[in-house]
């Protein structure tokens, strides 16, 4: 089956968020060509300034966009301002609604929420907005994992989490094999020249 995975972006969008999960999900179709359609939505479509500068055209408004069966909420700053955005908020549940998995990075987690969709789950973020996203107090908030699985709700960590995230999702869907392939075609294998930098994680 074909599924259709729709990226939400935004204003100040932080770019990895989005573009690292684009980056496996489109990979996949290298081995699998009907694995699935990818595509960006914003508001009214159109040009989104990301936060570190990038402009990107999103392929559809929230007006346009297709269903999807997955939908991606990325961070960034714009979080901070998106989840007083009724417009946003509205498409997130609408297009939950029919979603087979609905999935945020970074600060997305805060989008999500707003959307009234992780009440009561387990669900986690960057690790700098960890106490914020307790304060809210409808979150179950997972410190120091990658991403949370919660069925229909797939949560990860910050910016370069969203990458596990998106890879965990393809071996779940179309099998550990797959994902495999894709990660070695993709050539994933993060080996940081500055593994001992301590991260706080609450």
């Amino acid at each position: 089956m074909k599924r259709s995975i729709g990226l939400v972006i935004f204003d100040a969008a932080e770019e990895l968020d989005f573009v690292g999960p684009w980056e496996i999900f489109t990979f996949l179709r290298h081995f699998d060509p009907d694995a699935c359609d990818v595509f960006t939505v914003s508001e009214h479509g159109g040009e989104v300034r990301c936060a570190k500068g990038l402009r990107v055209l999103a392929d559809h408004s929230f007006e346009t966009a297709p269903r999807a069966d997955i939908i991606l909420i990325p961070g960034g700053q714009g979080t901070r301002t998106e989840v007083n955005n009724p417009r946003l908020i509205e498409y997130v549940q609408r297009a939950a609604d029919g979603a087979e998995l609905v999935t945020s990075v970074c600060t997305g987690s805060f989008v999500l929420e707003r959307a009234g969709l992780l009440t009561g789950k387990r669900a986690t973020t960057h690790w700098a907005s960890l106490d914020r996203f307790r304060a809210l107090g409808t979150v179950d908030v997972a410190a120091g994992e990658r991403f949370v699985d919660q069925g229909r709700i797939v949560t990860s960590a910050g910016v370069s989490a969203g990458i596990d995230m998106a890879l965990y999702i393809v071996g779940r869907l179309w099998g550990p094999e797959l994902a495999r392939r894709v990660q070695k075609g993709v050539e994933y294998f993060p080996d940081p020249p500055y593994q001992d930098v301590p991260i706080p994680i609450d």
